[in-house]
């Protein structure tokens, strides 16, 4: 097998958003493009009637949670973790976790995702999958501290620095992590004052939920007399290399403190609509200069793993919440789920250009619903699907191929994560 590979036959999305037609020639060793153009190779990947572009990039997401796809529905947040999300989590076997993620990674590398920012339990089972897998990611153990006694809510925080200093640059350094405090509200004053420093002193960033919904506000500015973000911010918690998910109900103050500490914001769309969690204010976030990527959340909360699909609610939603139909335009729309993702959870991808990472998809344009082609970009944003790609590669290695998963046993995996999902909720009661 030659170091090197060609993808021949199509057009090509560049970094500035034109589309032109041209090749890409891969170094599968290095993992790198070496060149965009007229170029020829010895092996080539077709890329006819397609579009060449950079891989997406699921920023926020819990990916064992496909084990609960579909479980619980059409409850609001709270009531929704309480009574059905909770308790059944507390039966996950480490098992659980290692089928739930691989089934989650095969969706992931079918609809043309190859890196994700996760928090989750069982991280070394989930770093296993990953790297087996040959996709990209960012990890991080979620850490609660709310209705424990000193000792517990100590040794989960102590897990989750520990997870992060254990695999952070692992899987050939395609494996980073972040500290993970699940959410402001969860995670007590006293645990971010001791564990917060000391992931900023192994240049660990910060992954956490902030402002989902308006209960996670009020509780906050009744206890510091803060807004949630100024409250994170008086922690240390709001930096350039961190990574705050929904921030849903934000107002000016916050969103200002965002743009002026250059802290990133994962927009999890499809979630925020299923749990009537609110309309996050995209299009001003964008206009102030913050960072924005797009995550799918979990499973349960979505119902699938197709970041297609979040770019589509992305611009259709941030149309919505101030009744502009120009607010989170195509192109914006789609620079989130791949460069603003990349950017936000600290992944060298994002980009296709000679000399970048090669991670990259190849989308079949080939379909009714994808004819007539008068704008490449428009139809990534409102009209491909997951279902719509054609070859993944992540680090040059080619992941699937025609449709045909190389690294994961697709038919094993199915029947394993259905059984394994029906023994948990049967745990559960």
């Amino acid at each position: 097998m030659s170091d090197q590979y060609a993808i021949t036959g199509g057009h090509v999305l560049a970094p500035d958003f034109e589309v032109r037609e041209a090749d890409v020639l891969v170094d599968r060793a290095a993992g790198t493009v070496v060149e965009v153009g007229d170029v020829t190779a010895e092996e080539t990947l077709d890329a006819s009637d397609s579009l060449v572009m950079p891989g997406l990039v699921n920023a926020h997401t819990h990916v064992a949670m496909t084990l609960l796809r579909g479980h619980a529905d059409d409850k609001p947040l709270d009531a929704w973790l309480e009574e059905d999300i909770w308790p059944v989590e507390a039966e996950l076997t480490p098992e659980d976790i290692r089928i739930g993620t691989e089934l989650g990674l095969l969706e992931f590398i079918k609809n043309g995702i190859t890196g994700f920012a996760d928090s989750y339990f069982e991280v070394g089972e989930i770093a296993a999958a990953t790297e087996a897998s040959g996709l990209r990611a960012n990890l991080c153990h979620a850490f609660i501290t709310i209705g424990k006694d000193d000792e517990a809510a100590r040794a989960d925080a102590q897990e989750g620095l520990e997870v992060a200093r254990e695999f952070d640059h692992t899987a050939n350094g395609r494996i980073t992590t972040a500290l993970m405090p699940h959410s402001l509200t969860t995670a007590e004053t006293d645990y971010l004052e001791e564990f917060v420093p000391q992931a900023r002193e192994s240049d660990i960033p910060l992954h956490f939920h902030a402002n989902e919904t308006e209960n996670e506000v009020g509780p906050i500015v009744a206890e510091h007399g803060v807004r949630p973000l100024e409250y994170a911010d008086d922690l240390g918690m709001l930096t350039e290399d961190d990574f705050l998910a929904h921030c849903v109900h934000i107002d000016e103050t916050e969103l200002e403190l965002l743009a002026a500490r250059g802290a990133s914001v994962i927009h999890c769309p499809a979630s925020n609509m299923k749990l009537a969690s609110g309309i996050a204010p995209i299009q001003q976030l964008l206009d102030a200069g913050v960072n924005v990527g797009l995550g799918t959340d979990g499973a349960a909360s979505n119902n699938d793993l197709d970041l297609f699909d979040e770019i589509r609610d992305a611009a259709m939603i941030g149309k919505l919440a101030r009744g502009d139909a120009r607010d989170v335009a195509a192109e914006d729309a789609v620079r989130m789920a791949t460069e603003g993702s990349a950017k936000a959870i600290g992944l060298p991808v994002g980009r296709l250009e000679a000399g970048g990472t090669a991670d990259l998809v190849v989308v079949d344009f080939d379909a009714p619903h994808l004819t007539p082609v008068h704008d490449y970009v428009s139809h990534l944003a409102y009209a491909v699907r997951g279902a719509d790609v054609r070859h993944t590669i992540c680090d040059g290695q080619q992941l699937m191929v025609d449709r045909e998963v190389q690294t994961l046993d697709e038919q094993a995996i199915k029947q394993q994560a259905s059984e394994a999902a029906a023994g948990l909720i049967e745990r559960a009661g």
